[in-house]
């Protein structure tokens, strides 16, 4: 027998089996055959693995569009991976937020109130995207690749040994089908030898199906894992965030006064509980629930009373005219209110020096 006649009748061979699966297929939909049915375990074990596929599925899209809400950014990155390139490096928005503000800080003016303001806002936006950059970087690594890695190489797997398991028992059941059409002995002699070959494959596909799918607890104790994972990570990322804000706010509260920090005439007195470098949990936040940040420089208090205090120098400033008085950044100088100034000037005093200095340049100390 030379190869193109076996090619010819392998694929006859095939092309029989084909039809047979598909009649049986037909007379089942129709409820003209019957069928055999899987055990009840394997059915449990199939409900299960396509109830993890669907919801593993349904996680690893909305936890992508939790990473990256830009949906254009998402195809870009998804095309690089098919391709298994890099994808660029891109600013997000809060660094970009960062960046304008910096730069509109510095065009202001650093030496302002609103400049100085702006920039300090601005490198805190900037380290919170660069916080938010690791989460998307370990959260891909740590939580989204191994539910990746499953969809795409343990349940194709699964589907693929699945696929085959059907087409036995549709082998097994058309064999029954013969053998009960069967009237001559020689022809059922003939159907009982495949029906027995049949039952074989089918039991033995059956067994590797269901290996297969008892896996599927060690695959729910690994996600489980990796779930924590990404937990860590979220908390990671958000513990930094609020120390960042936590820092940011103190330092607006130490170089500005109350009338810059209140809105809508509220009162800028905030109740902030203490930030922890690890995690913040609800033990932590109810053990400084209590505390209050005043508004650290107090010059309201000052104004109110006649005597001198001790400040120090936050900023460099130049003087404008003779009646002010330059500064040097952390230099220590009195200062003292005087009847009729504008609120938002104190008399310093340095030495035989005395000018007006502007308050919001001022840190007074006890």
């Amino acid at each position: 027998m030379n190869i193109m006649d076996f090619n010819v009748k392998k694929l006859a061979a095939d092309a029989g089996t084909f039809l047979s699966r598909a009649v049986q297929f037909t007379e089942e939909k129709l409820g003209q055959a019957e069928k055999t049915e899987l055990d009840a375990h394997l059915e449990n074990l199939l409900s299960k693995a396509e109830c993890t596929k669907i919801w593993t599925e349904k996680i690893m899209k909305q936890t992508e569009v939790l990473l990256q809400p830009n949906p254009n950014a998402r195809i870009e990155e998804f095309v690089y991976e098919k391709l298994d390139r890099k994808a660029p490096s891109r600013i997000n928005n809060p660094e970009l937020l960062g960046q304008y503000m910096i730069d509109a800080g510095t065009e202001f003016g650093p030496g302002t109130a609103y400049g100085n303001a702006l920039i300090k806002c601005g490198e805190t936006q900037k380290r919170i995207g660069t916080a938010d950059r690791e989460l998307i970087q370990t959260s891909a690594l740590n939580f989204l690749t191994p539910l990746r890695n499953f969809i795409e190489g343990d349940y194709k797997t699964i589907t693929k040994e699945r696929k085959l398991l059907q087409n036995k028992r549709l082998d097994l059941d058309a064999a029954k089908t013969r053998l009960k059409k069967a009237k001559a002995a020689e022809t059922r002699a003939s159907s009982e030898q495949e029906l027995r070959i049949t039952q074989s494959e089918f039991d033995r596909q059956a067994e590797i199906t269901r290996l297969l799918l008892e896996g599927i607890s060690s695959t729910h104790a690994h996600h489980l894992r990796c779930l924590n994972d990404f937990v860590e990570a979220q908390m990671t990322y958000y513990a930094q965030c609020y120390q960042y804000m936590l820092d940011l706010q103190k330092q607006l509260g130490r170089c500005f006064p109350s009338n810059y920090l209140c809105n809508n005439n509220q009162t800028s007195v905030t109740p902030i509980p203490s930030a922890s470098s690890n995690v913040i949990g609800p033990s932590s936040m109810a053990s400084t629930s209590g505390l209050v940040m005043a508004s650290p420089p107090n010059l309201h208090d000052l104004k109110e009373c006649s005597g001198s205090r001790k400040a120090r120098v936050l900023y460099d400033y130049d003087a404008a005219n003779s009646s002010e008085l330059s500064l040097l950044a952390d230099e220590v100088i009195t200062v003292f209110s005087v009847v009729g100034m504008d609120s938002d000037w104190l008399m310093g005093e340095r030495g035989n020096q005395k000018g007006k200095v502007p308050i919001t340049y001022l840190e007074l100390l006890n």
